[in-house]
């Protein structure tokens, strides 16, 4: 029986006024239920009244006229009428009532059978059915509000991980458009091929993909430290998907790289002060003996020996200094400058090594010019050491180095990107302490440099390398009068 707490408001659509008779007789005459029964016989009247949302439950004619119940139907929901309606058709049509359902009727009466019995049940079931999908739409929309304004990447998968769909932090994760990502496989976006057979093997075994580091590339092939869990689903109709969530954490890990590389550089600017006090006590006390031994000794043979203690003790004491001021910040004098201007003359300043191994140069530089402040000379210095790094590393004749500024928030940042063989990834935590090196010829002092004139212009950097494939050093900078 239906609920007789309240009054349901019907609106019966009908262009025969003795059908819309026997239709309201019937209904009244469901026992324990209040009805307040209207009639509507015009096609246009009935939309408006649809419109305004005054009404439980819509009874409506197959036959209106020039018009038909179908139309009014998918007129209905396309301006969002959520009310259960039932169409009403003078002959049975099993097509008729397929269609009718397909649309979004939710019951169909032939209407010579219609008795108060079947129309009680059409009622009940309509409202009842109604109910249950406002609950899910409702539902719907509330989950559907949680994806979208999600910060982390939520996303769903089908089984060979291409895109279904996709929240906005997902587009802004990777820099795609909801429609181009629908054409990728989740592990075209791995930057490391190992990771992606490791998630392959994982759920060929029915296994779930729970809190994975792992390294995707956005669209101007930025890598980006992520966690990623992946878990399997089935819908309602038995079919598997993959839902999965990426947390975004590459500003940690650049905040934790550079804390730990400040302290490390702390740790040893304490040392080698140390050091340097140390021993220039007794450097001081070796050369102020050699010249009193100097004018003492008249051999040619004591000379020579006195001679090589000098300019032993002159290296050792500009050691010292050159350590001490790379454990002291670049002193620097800040100018509004542009990043462009800065790039191209580094470029000019080593045209000769890139010429000499035919390396292709990429720029890509934003329309307007790049102002930060900086020590235009300073800063040359720290770009020119990373662009000699970046020529040493890639092969001659198919070498290519990337440089690229884009423009984020309030900050710029370039990119310089080569195909070389890469840095081992235990060695790029060490690559900017004062004297590490891999190659056989270097002193280990340029990139050290590079990150204390970047840290005196309170730049951030950051490294990624992929053996074999390369390495991007990123740094950025606060637009000039951002702040």
């Amino acid at each position: 029986m239906l609920p007789s707490h309240s009054t349901t408001r019907i609106l019966i659509v009908e262009d025969d006024e003795d059908d819309f008779m026997i239709i309201e007789a019937c209904i009244k005459d469901i026992p324990d239920k209040a009805f307040l029964i209207d009639w509507c016989y015009d096609y246009t009247d009935a939309m408006q009244r649809i419109s305004e949302r005054r009404y439980d439950i819509y009874f409506v004619d197959y036959l209106l006229g020039e018009k038909t119940g179908l139309e009014l139907l998918q007129e209905a929901i396309a301006i969002g009428c959520e009310e259960p309606m039932v169409l009403l058709t003078g002959i049975g049509n099993r097509e008729i009532d397929i269609q009718a359902m397909t649309i979004g009727a939710l019951d169909f009466l032939v209407k010579s059978e219609i008795n108060t019995e079947k129309l009680e049940r059409s009622i009940r079931y309509a409202l009842e059915r109604s109910a249950y999908i406002k609950a899910l739409r409702v539902n719907e929309r509330k989950f559907r509000n949680i994806f979208e304004r999600s910060k982390d990447a939520v996303f769903l998968l089908d089984e060979d991980l291409v895109f279904r769909d996709v929240n906005n932090a997902t587009c802004e994760l990777f820099k795609y458009g909801k429609e181009e990502l629908l054409h990728f496989s989740l592990y075209d976006l791995f930057a490391r091929k190992e990771a992606v057979g490791s998630l392959k093997e994982k759920l060929l075994h029915g296994g779930e993909g729970e809190e994975l580091e792992v390294d995707l590339l956005t669209r101007n092939r930025e890598r980006r430290n992520c966690i990623l869990s992946i878990s399997r689903q089935v819908n309602s109709n038995g079919e598997a998907y993959l839902q999965g969530i990426i947390h975004d954490i590459t500003n940690l890990k650049r905040i934790e790289r550079a804390t730990f590389q400040i302290e490390k550089l702390r740790s040893t600017a304490t040392l080698l002060r140390t050091l340097a006090h140390e021993v220039r006590n007794p450097l001081t006390n070796i050369n102020l003996s050699v010249e009193q031994l100097k004018p003492e000794l008249n051999s040619e043979d004591a000379n020579i020996y006195l001679d090589i203690i000098a300019r032993n003790c002159g290296r050792i004491g500009s050691l010292i200094s050159e350590l001490l001021d790379l454990s002291r910040p670049a002193e620097i004098s800040l100018q509004k400058t542009d990043l462009q201007d800065i790039i191209n003359s580094t470029l000019a300043a080593a045209s000769d090594r890139i010429a000499l191994k035919n390396i292709r140069l990429d720029l890509a530089y934003p329309g307007q010019p790049a102002f930060v402040m900086a020590d235009r000379e300073k800063l040359k210095i720290a770009f020119l050491n990373i662009l000699i790094n970046a020529v040493e590393a890639v092969p001659a004749q198919s070498g290519v180095i990337t440089i690229s500024i884009l423009e984020e928030l309030s900050n710029f940042r370039v990119f310089i990107n080569d195909n070389g063989g890469g840095i081992p990834e235990e060695n790029i935590s060490r690559i900017f302490e004062p004297y590490f090196t891999s190659k056989t010829n270097g002193f280990g002092l340029g990139l050290a440099a590079t990150w204390n004139i970047l840290q005196s212009h309170r730049a951030g950097i950051d490294v990624n390398s992929q053996l074999g494939e390369g390495t991007s050093f990123m740094l950025t900078f606060e637009q000039a009068g951002s702040r």
